[in-house]
């Protein structure tokens, strides 16, 4: 169990660091924003176009960048939301039971469905190199390609979720989740 409780802290570490950088790019996104709106207004004043086609779309790659790529990072964290009938008043053991059925029948299933679905259309854009039909606009295709990248990390991070829920049934681990610490959570 140790061994498979190091490979979900090496998947843990590698979901982090891969989160932490995607979670930054929300400034660059909010400066292009910021200077698209202030491009249109100023621009609509004195009479010229001051905004980019490919500003407006840099916008939007990273805002799915920054919500695919933080997807394994936010399951590791315990930050997605939860319906939570029960599972806040079970104890450790019954969540750990819950978080391996859902991670080994909902979860890891999705993912790999997602990323077999998305191969065709996916390759076929890789595969001409598909660029945006706007004048001055970006490739289409690294965009495509975050698609089944981000849901092959959130199935690692499931793989990693079982792991730590397994240890936990097996006792050896004593919790299956390190505690919480952002705004509003008790740490």
């Amino acid at each position: 169990m140790q061994t498979l409780l190091s490979i979900a802290r090496v998947i843990d570490a590698v979901n982090g660091r891969i989160g932490r950088f995607a979670a930054w790019l929300v400034l660059l996104m909010v400066l292009i924003g910021a200077y698209n709106a202030l491009g249109r207004y100023i621009g609509r004043y004195i009479g010229q176009n001051l905004t980019l086609t490919s500003f407006n779309e840099m916008q939007w790659y990273l805002f799915a960048i920054i919500f695919l790529m933080c997807a394994g990072w936010t399951l590791e964290r315990d930050g997605h939301v939860r319906v939570d009938i029960a599972y806040g008043r079970a104890g450790p053991r019954t969540q750990a039971w819950i978080d391996l059925a859902g991670s080994i029948l909902f979860l890891i299933p999705f993912c790999l469905l997602i990323i077999w679905l998305s191969r065709g259309f996916v390759g076929q854009s890789i595969a001409i190199l598909e660029q945006s039909p706007d004048p001055g606009g970006l490739p289409r295709w690294p965009i495509k390609l975050a698609i089944p990248v981000a849901f092959g990390l959130l199935a690692l991070q499931g793989v990693a979720q079982a792991i730590k829920a397994a240890a936990v049934l097996t006792g050896d681990l004593d919790r299956h989740r390190p505690p919480a610490s952002g705004p509003g959570q008790e740490i």
